[in-house]
């Protein structure tokens, strides 16, 4: 009773008259405003201000009325996400501790600059135990910090000792945990260049996953292992050695099994998203299919994590030759009821799945298998071959593919005029707006593309393409999730298929 009396104290002298949150009793209030900001937000309605401003109030981005909206609607939901709930289906009791132990930190904070000491030793006790339990080194510092502090006020020897061991004991694993995750980000700086801006990062990256592998001799910290088994799965894509990868992850989906408590979802779809990459560079669609299958089961369908595993399983199936399975797969991704929650980007891949599935079987009796709902229009190649494609300025790989197959599906009904004009567009992309280091083997295709057209469409007057497939072998396709290294199918089959089909 003595703590609820010291915190009603500070709740009565310093409460405000109304909390101000988006929960689902106030989302259902009509003519609002802040509704519908939120719900345009959370449906992707929006790219800028300039958007917003418009369908708000028909007014611009400067105007006084959308400020004021906006300000007072970013204090609302930065409210909110102090009330989330962490306890719905799938949460992990790691991720459940480590946000109430960060929020109730808090608490502990404004209490004690409040005066409600009691109150605050009592709750940073009970924080301790949980952070002592997931190895959350960090709160577990700041509490035995501020429980030493109580103890050496009231003279409690015994308790300042044992606090004073918590904090030396967890600083070094927290020096640890804080190199890890310094290394861990040098890593991802150049992870996702182009090659001829990586510099040393092969050597580099030697060096930190062996100083990242002591560190988790020397440390029995969850955060040194996920960070120490993340930086040697990188090093083993950089390196293109993907035997190595796939016993990498392997090594890590262990220690997530064997270490129940430190269980963390995202963590696990890191290491799944390695493994479903290794299979798809090594072509290997068994063992790749097994692999997504369980990976899918842990994760709800339709969920985020799911529609991720299902582009690299049709990724798997296209770059494999097994155009079925692509169909099946592509069939029970669309028609999954929450594919229509999915943004823009997402969105684009997926249609130009659908373009690509639809050529591959074009020809065969499983054409029409492709899915219609009342939501999706049916696939028309006609509508596809006069579409302006609106990709983003970061989506020029979608672009390139986009019209490429519109070039495959002209030159299927001997519209040559037409496939002409999009090789020139193509053409012109390749010199002006395609850099060379980012865009390497898409400028190879294109130049590919050109040399077919120079003979006319026929295979056998082919002339000079050695010399631009030779180039494309020695850049083999690699991707690691970054949207110019896109290839829906490799462009060395790309150019056997278009041979096979067209020439």
């Amino acid at each position: 009773m003595k703590n609820l009396l010291e915190i009603a104290k500070v709740a009565t002298k310093k409460k405000v008259k109304k909390i101000e949150i988006f929960d689902e009793w106030s989302l259902k209030v009509k003519n609002s405003k802040f509704n519908e900001f939120y719900e345009d937000l959370t449906q992707g309605v929006y790219k800028n201000d300039r958007d917003a401003a418009a369908k708000l109030y028909n007014c611009s981005p400067k105007d006084a009325r959308y400020r004021q909206l906006k300000s007072r609607f970013r204090r609302r939901l930065l409210n909110t996400i102090f009330f989330l709930d962490v306890n719905k289906p799938g949460a992990s009791n790691y991720d459940r501790a480590r946000f109430t132990c960060h929020k109730e930190w808090t608490l502990v904070k404004i209490l004690q600059d409040n005066n409600a000491h009691n109150s605050a030793k009592n709750l940073a006790r009970s924080i301790l135990t949980t952070a002592l339990k997931y190895r959350l080194s960090e709160i577990i510092v700041s509490c035995a910090r501020i429980l030493r502090q109580f103890a050496a006020e009231g003279n409690e020897a015994k308790q300042f000792e044992e606090y004073d061991l918590l904090v030396k004991t967890h600083n070094e694993i927290l020096k640890a945990e804080t190199r890890s995750e310094e290394l861990y980000q040098r890593v991802i700086m150049d992870y996702y260049s182009p090659l001829d801006k990586q510099g040393d990062l092969n050597d580099r990256i030697e060096s930190f996953s062996n100083i990242l592998l002591g560190l988790s001799e020397n440390f029995d910290s969850p955060l040194v292992f996920y960070n120490m088994f993340l930086v040697w799965a990188m090093r083993f894509e950089i390196e293109r050695n993907y035997e190595a990868l796939l016993e990498v992850c392997e090594r890590a989906e262990n220690y997530i099994n064997d270490n129940p408590d430190f269980y963390q979802e995202n963590r696990l779809i890191d290491f799944y998203t390695k493994k479903m990459s290794a299979y798809l560079h090594l072509g290997k669609f068994l063992p790749g299919q097994i692999n997504a299958e369980n990976c899918l089961k842990r994760f709800p369908e339709g969920s985020e994590p799911w529609f991720s595993f299902m582009k690299y399983y049709l990724l798997l199936a296209l770059h494999t030759g097994h155009d079925i399975q692509a169909l099946a797969i592509f069939n029970r991704s669309v028609g999954n009821k929450n594919f229509h929650k999915l943004d823009k980007k997402s969105k684009d891949k997926w249609s130009l799945f659908e373009a690509i599935i639809q050529f591959l079987l074009s020809q065969g009796p499983l054409a029409s298998k492709l899915v219609c709902t009342k939501k999706r229009k049916v696939f028309s190649v006609d509508r596809f071959i006069e579409t302006q494609f609106n990709y983003d300025a970061d989506q020029k790989s979608l672009l390139v593919f986009s019209i490429i197959f519109q070039v495959f599906f002209l030159l299927e009904n001997e519209e040559f005029d037409k496939s002409d004009k999009r090789i020139d567009v193509l053409q012109k992309m390749a010199n002006r707006s395609l850099k060379k280091n980012v865009y390497f083997r898409s400028i190879q295709f294109i130049r590919l593309l050109l040399q077919f057209r120079k003979a006319e469409y026929q295979a056998e007057d082919l002339r000079n393409t050695d010399k631009y497939l030779n180039k494309l072998y020695e850049q083999p396709f690699s991707y690691r999730g970054v949207i110019s290294q896109f290839e829906p199918i490799p462009f060395e089959k790309l150019w056997d298929l278009m041979l096979k089909r067209l020439g």
